[in-house]
């Protein structure tokens, strides 16, 4: 037996304290890329990068969804799940996530054709997303869903940002309605997310496998940062084949 396999399961408060932990180490809000946003430094160019390189991203974020509902035998789970998809792609009568990071984009200054083509991705972008869907695809159930558990930390800092883009970017005002949707949306997804994880982590070597799958994600979201920071800011070397801002100031 390991040493895990010895160990006692820890107590819901603590397993729930421990996933908080993780976000206040590990969640992009410390990032200094986010740290530039929220200060007002960035160019418009470095903006364009940010929206779209996130775009890339965000389109793929029913994919994953759709792999973990796929794999669940629970249709009390599936029916809960399935809301994510729908509040991304959107229906008949609400424009989707997707739909509004496209207007996002647009607010920037450039065109949603550029961002549907994924054209000028950066690959650490690539490499991030496919990272995702293959975490979720691949790894046990359980840790596929506790790493969304990223929306336990998102409302704050979606609130924050929505605060500094109109503050410092007023001619962004125009594309914030995906920060306005997830407001509500991301909590309830992590609420449901959170107690299921909870429910469903038994022993203590299922608690840490989860408390590692919630630092994988953070690390994606690290990763897709570091490279937009290293290719627009500093040493701002983009490459070949990436999306080169016009220079041009805020």
């Amino acid at each position: 037996m390991t040493d895990l396999e010895n160990r006692a399961p820890l107590c819901e408060a603590e397993f729930i304290a421990g996933f908080h932990a993780i976000g206040a180490e590990r969640y992009h809000h410390r990032h200094p890329f986010h740290l530039l946003m929220h200060e007002g430094h960035l160019t418009r160019g470095q903006l364009q990068a940010w929206a779209l390189n996130r775009y890339a991203y965000q389109s793929y974020i029913p994919i994953k969804d759709a792999a973990i509902l796929a794999r669940s035998e629970d249709p009390e789970f599936r029916r809960a799940w399935r809301k994510r998809i729908i509040d991304h792609d959107g229906d008949a009568a609400h424009a989707g996530g997707i739909e509004k990071w496209l207007r996002l984009v647009e607010a920037t200054g450039l065109s949603r054709e550029l961002a549907l083509r994924a054209e000028g991705i950066l690959p650490a972008t690539r490499y991030a997303v496919e990272a995702y869907v293959h975490l979720v695809s691949t790894r046990p159930f359980l840790e596929a869903v506790a790493s969304s558990l990223t929306e336990l930390f998102s409302g704050k800092l979606i609130a924050l940002r929505m605060d500094r883009l109109r503050q410092h970017y007023p001619w962004l005002s125009g594309g914030l309605d995906y920060f306005q949707g997830r407001l509500t949306q991301a909590p309830a997804d992590a609420e449901f997310a959170l107690a299921w994880v909870v429910r469903n982590a038994r022993t203590r070597e299922e608690q840490e496998r989860a408390w590692g799958a919630l630092r994988a994600k953070c690390d994606i979201l690290w990763a897709m940062l570091d490279a937009l920071h290293f290719a627009y800011v500093a040493p701002a070397w983009p490459p070949p084949g990436a999306f080169r801002p016009a220079e041009n100031p805020r």
